[in-house]
């Protein structure tokens, strides 16, 4: 399943507290931005990639793919003041049928497989919409001031990752109608849901993790170590 791919490498990770931006850390002897854009550029099935960047940073990053041989970076785009309006910005880069397939995936993760890609295309070719999900190991508590105020039931729960993949024609239309009414949502699935379309499961990985904290780093160091990207 062909597929084009909105890569967005315009955050600051403050919660990284490491003075740059996280997707420029090195890991294993390169940002790890190149390699997350490698397993999209060794991917026969993707067609092109948009990368999201801050426009101050833009050269920097030009300059990484050039140097690093990436050779499906179509477009760049520039990134907005929150991750919603930086993936609006790439979607408006995009050309392609409105039946085209776009997955949207966050520079930060490093250790997806060229398998779950596939499996969240295919779902958005036939469902509309998919995500990458694990379920949730550890119990979850919903809490306001501190206070427990009930136990969630875990089975039903699963934790939200990226590739998210979508119709073009129909995530374009859930963000542009959701900057129309100010609704900002906490990932671009919940667009589509405040739409009212369903969208599709499709079970990830543990691996997948967005590298976000200086622990996160530790452990994609071991990954690598281990051969696991």
């Amino acid at each position: 399943m062909d597929y084009q791919v909105v890569v967005l490498a315009a955050g600051q990770g403050r919660r990284m507290g490491a003075g740059e931006n996280k997707v420029l850390l090195k890991l294993a002897g390169c940002p790890v931005i190149v390699h997350t854009l490698r397993t999209f550029d060794t991917d026969p099935s993707c067609q092109g990639i948009t990368l999201v960047t801050r426009e101050d940073e833009q050269d920097q990053f030009r300059l990484l793919v050039a140097h690093y041989h990436i050779t499906k970076v179509r477009t760049f785009a520039p990134g907005g003041s929150e991750r919603q309006e930086s993936v609006y910005f790439g979607l408006k880069a995009l050309k392609g049928a409105p039946d085209s397939i776009v997955l949207i995936h966050d520079g930060a993760r490093p250790f997806l497989t060229h398998e779950r890609i596939k499996a969240a295309a295919e779902a958005a070719a036939e469902y509309g919409a998919s995500l990458l999900a694990v379920p949730i190991k550890d119990t979850v508590k919903q809490a306001e001031d501190f206070q427990v105020e009930r136990t969630l039931e875990r089975e039903s729960l699963w934790a939200a990752q990226t590739p998210q993949a979508f119709r073009l024609s129909l995530i374009r239309e859930a963000h542009r109608k959701c900057a129309d009414i100010n609704f900002t949502g906490t990932d671009d699935v919940s667009l589509v849901e405040r739409l009212g379309y369903s969208v599709r499961i499709v079970p990830g990985s543990y691996r997948n993790i967005k590298l976000t904290t200086p622990e996160d780093m530790m452990i994609a160091q071991v990954f690598m170590e281990r051969g696991e990207e």
